[in-house]
């Protein structure tokens, strides 16, 4: 088949940011279905049968790892896929996490102690968030297209060459931004205790009521602990869903609140 005719590459990104990075190294030479969408949660995700017949069809599968995925080998299973997996996460310095338990004896205050397990282990898997790692995902993804399209790897490394350098002016703008900031104001109170490669690369601390896994919800004890927290001088909330104990932070912590 010609090359101007040839169909699209069949991609399947396990969620919305890895897909957003395959399309910008993939292009018009594929074709990505996505399984956790930007309005998803990866952590409680259950796949369903049209996603099995995606992945049954796909020529590539690229997922985080870190064990970020927990459903993600039921799913390989269910459809019969025989095909490459590609890991994106493959070769960061993964952050081990200490138990949930420590992190609700303290009060959730520290985005960089106890997460939930959630099929994590100890291990955070939200290894993108610092843009050195976003680099080695997307040379992880140029590799592994390559790899399942020969024919059009040369242009997924011109494509991904292209993508590295914007993420590295991005990783240097991100630095410099912050680095305008007073360390003492470096803090932000998160729903989901899900950034500390984020903090732990830019110098951000990061509090959160509960760990990483999104089911659960804070106590009325770590709401209290976190608005005592806000008041003393964080002044910004991120939240990921509008859950009722959420705008009750929001609510009596009067502070400046984005959603996301």
């Amino acid at each position: 088949m010609p090359a101007a005719w040839a169909e699209p590459l069949r991609v399947v990104a396990s969620f919305s940011i890895l897909a957003d990075m395959v399309k910008n190294v993939g292009g018009e030479d594929i074709a990505v279905t996505t399984l956790v969408g930007a309005d998803g949660d990866a952590h409680v995700y259950e796949p369903t049968p049209a996603d099995a017949k995606a992945v049954g069809k796909a020529q590539l599968v690229i997922v985080n790892g870190l064990a970020f995925e927990g459903w993600i080998e039921r799913l390989l299973k269910s459809s019969a896929y025989k095909g490459e997996v590609v890991v994106a996460s493959q070769g960061v310095a993964p952050r081990q996490m200490q138990e949930e338990a420590e992190h609700e004896s303290k009060g959730g205050q520290s985005a960089h102690k106890g997460h939930d397990h959630h099929d994590h282990g100890s291990t955070d898997p939200h290894a993108w968030q610092d843009l050195a790692n976003g680099q080695i995902y997307v040379t992880n993804i140029i590799n592994g297209l390559a790899k399942a399209d020969p024919a059009h790897a040369a242009a997924y490394q011109q494509r991904g060459e292209a993508y590295l350098a914007q993420l590295k002016a991005t990783n240097q703008w991100v630095r410099e931004q912050l680095a305008a900031v007073p360390p003492a104001k470096r803090r932000v109170i998160t729903s989901h205790d899900a950034f500390g490669y984020f903090g732990a690369a830019y110098g951000v601390d990061f509090l959160a009521p509960v760990g990483w896994n999104t089911e659960n919800e804070p106590s009325a004890k770590q709401i209290a602990t976190l608005i005592r927290q806000i008041k003393k001088g964080s002044s910004t909330l991120s939240v990921e869903r509008i859950h009722q104990s959420r705008l009750q932070l929001a609510e009596q912590a009067e502070c400046q609140t984005y959603i996301f």
